[in-house]
């Protein structure tokens, strides 16, 4: 299981997206669990190390969705991430990862199409201002 943060702007209603650091697809930032960390506090870490991103962490997920993650092995695992919704209220330029991500605002829809994940497609269906 992994947990991921859903960065929204809450003015606009936009969604930041980040390329993987491997293929250089848009996804959101996400990441294992951390010892001693709630999982909703371990999402907004991973915002902050991957996007830059700081806000205020929902508590509840807002959903979940699988995908297959790529092992050295060269086999792939299938991971559920469990998704929370971050309301940004800053971003930095200067953040752990800025040099190997590339980060971007994108409208609900826009986002839908850059994404290639079924599941996380069918989330970010249920935005407002996502109608397809």
């Amino acid at each position: 299981m992994q947990v991921a943060a859903l960065c929204l702007d809450p003015e606009t209603g936009k969604v930041l997206l980040i390329t993987s650091r491997g293929t250089g697809r848009w996804i959101i930032p996400k990441g294992w669990p951390m010892e001693g960390r709630t999982l909703p506090a371990a999402a907004a870490l991973e915002a902050w190390e991957e996007a830059g991103a700081e806000g205020r962490i929902g508590r509840e997920e807002i959903g979940r969705y699988s995908y297959d993650k790529d092992q050295d092995s060269g086999f792939a695992v299938p991971v559920e991430v469990r998704v929370y919704p971050l309301h940004v209220t800053r971003l930095s330029g200067d953040f752990p990862e800025s040099a190997q991500r590339k980060r971007r605002w994108f409208t609900p829809r826009d986002a839908i199409r850059m994404v290639a994940e079924p599941g996380l497609k069918a989330l970010l269906r249920g935005l407002p201002k996502a109608e397809v």
